[in-house]
C-alpha cells in the first residue's frame, strides 16, 4: 500500500498537534511522563489516523474494533490526545487529568473510553494482548490486536512469556511494536541489560520481526498496513527505532526527563518548537 505524500504531510501534522496536545494535558495535571510519549507520536498517528486501527469512537465497544493496547501505560499523554480528537470523550477531559475524580489517571485504566487494558504496571499488556488475540482467533473474528511496548518493558521476564505463548499458538492477529528509544527511567538500556539483538530475540520464539524507522510515517503505515491484512502464520512485531522526547530538542535522547516536568523558559520553547513542528513557522 503506499499513501498519498499530501496524507503523509497530514498525518505528520497531527502527531505533532498530539505533541502539543500531551504538552498542555501534563501541564494542566502538573505531572506526566512527556518524553516517553512522544518517541512513539509517529506510531499513535500512524495507527489512528493512518486507517490502520478499525474503530467507530461513537461504538466504543463494537465488537467489530480492533484492540489496541498501551502496555508502556506510563506514555498515555499521547493516547488520551488521539482518544480526545477522535471524540471517543470530550477534550475537556484532558484538562483535568490526573486529578481528584478525573476520567484520565497517570496511567490508562478500562473505565475511559477507547482504552481496553489497564496498564502502566510494566510487562503485561502483551499477555493480555495474547489472551485476546487467541480468543478472537477461536471466535474466528476479522479484528485485530496490536500492542505498543516499551523497550526498556522488554527486560520484564512475563514479556517472553508471553512471546512465547504467541509464537507457539501461531497468533497471526496480533502485532506487537517495540519502542526502541533505547532509554528506561533513569539510564540508557544498553548500560543496565542489554536487547540486542532484540528482533533476532523475538524471532527465536516464533515471531516475524520487521526493524523500522518509528518516525517515518510512510514506511510505518506501510508495514502496519500489511499487517493488519496478514494471513495465517506468525505473530509480527515492528520494533520501531525512535527518539525519546522526539520534536522538543531539549528533552531528546536525555536520561534526565523521563519524568521531569518542564517549567518557564523551558514551557515556551517546548510550546516554540511544536508550533513550528505543526505549522511551518
Amino acid at each position: 500500500m503506499s499513501v498519498d505524500c499530501n496524507d503523509i504531510r497530514a498525518i505528520q501534522r497531527k502527531a505533532d498537534e498530539l505533541r502539543l496536545m500531551a504538552l498542555e494535558t501534563a501541564l494542566c495535571g502538573k505531572k506526566g511522563h512527556i518524553p516517553p510519549s512522544y518517541s512513539w507520536a509517529e506510531v499513535a498517528a500512524a495507527l489512528f489516523y493512518g486507517k490502520v486501527l478499525r474503530l467507530r469512537p461513537d461504538q466504543p465497544e463494537w465488537v467489530g474494533r480492533d484492540r489496541f493496547i498501551l502496555s508502556k501505560g506510563h506514555a498515555c499523554l499521547t493516547l488520551y490526545a488521539a482518544l480526545a480528537d477522535l471524540g471517543f470523550f470530550s477534550r475537556d477531559e484532558l484538562r483535568h487529568f490526573a486529578g481528584h475524580g478525573s476520567l484520565l489517571p497517570g496511567h490508562p485504566d478500562t473505565e475511559i473510553p477507547g482504552v481496553e487494558a489497564c496498564s502502566g504496571s510494566l510487562g503485561h499488556g502483551l499477555g493480555v494482548g495474547a489472551g485476546m488475540a487467541l480468543a478472537g482467533r477461536l471466535d474466528r473474528a476479522e479484528w485485530r490486536v496490536f500492542v505498543v511496548l516499551g523497550d526498556a518493558e522488554c527486560n520484564e521476564g512475563s514479556i517472553w512469556e508471553a512471546a512465547m505463548f504467541a509464537g507457539h499458538q501461531k497468533l497471526h492477529n496480533i502485532i506487537a511494536i517495540v519502542d526502541r528509544n533505547r532509554l528506561g527511567a533513569t539510564d540508557f538500556t544498553d548500560n543496565y541489560l542489554a536487547l540486542e539483538p532484540l528482533a533476532e530475540r523475538f524471532r527465536s520464539f516464533g515471531w516475524d520481526a520487521v526493524e523500522v524507522d518509528g518516525h517515518d510515517l510512510s514506511v510505518l503505515i506501510e508495514t502496519l498496513t500489511t499487517a493488519r491484512d496478514r494471513a495465517e502464520g506468525r505473530p509480527l512485531v515492528l520494533i520501531a527505532k525512535t527518539v525519546k522526547g522526539k520534536g522538543v530538542s531539549f528533552m531528546e535522547n536525555s536520561s534526565q526527563w523521563h519524568h521531569r516536568m518542564p517549567k518557564g523558559d523551558e514551557i515556551a520553547e517546548a510550546r516554540r518548537l511544536l508550533h513550528a513542528r505543526i505549522y511551518g513557522l
